[in-house]
């Protein structure tokens, strides 16, 4: 974000507008939150979180193609298959921390995915 601070703002909220927003609804999420850069989502089922999150990577692979390597934004997603305990609008406990910390270790373009999610249907 650093070279160009309003327009990396500006592309990451068309993304969340055009790709992002739609496939959540499409999946069935709900944004919990914001975090600067990050979106924690809830979702009913592991399968609709997967689904979301190939598509928004797909799709984000389809609008880097034309975008030169230092302008490109990059997710990294981790989901888990866990307890949450909600409190009002928010979510917390080991199902949020999990994922959480997928997320930071997961490799840009990929969906870190707890153990118990990943003997799931092919996506």
């Amino acid at each position: 974000m650093g070279a160009d601070e309003e327009g990396t703002l500006a592309a990451l909220k068309a993304c969340r507008r055009e790709l992002i927003d739609p496939n959540i609804a499409e999946h069935r999420g709900r944004v919990v939150k914001t975090t600067g850069d990050g979106i924690l989502i809830e979702f009913p089922s592991v399968v609709d979180a997967l689904r979301c999150a190939v598509e928004v990577q797909r799709g984000m692979n389809r609008r880097n193609a034309s975008v030169s390597s230092d302008k490109r934004i990059e997710f990294r997603v981790g989901i888990n298959l866990g307890d949450v305990i909600i409190d009002g609008d928010d979510i917390y406990g080991d199902g949020v921390n999990v994922a959480a910390r997928l997320q930071a270790i997961a490799r840009r373009e990929i969906c870190g995915v707890a153990r118990p999610s990943h003997r799931l249907p092919n996506i």
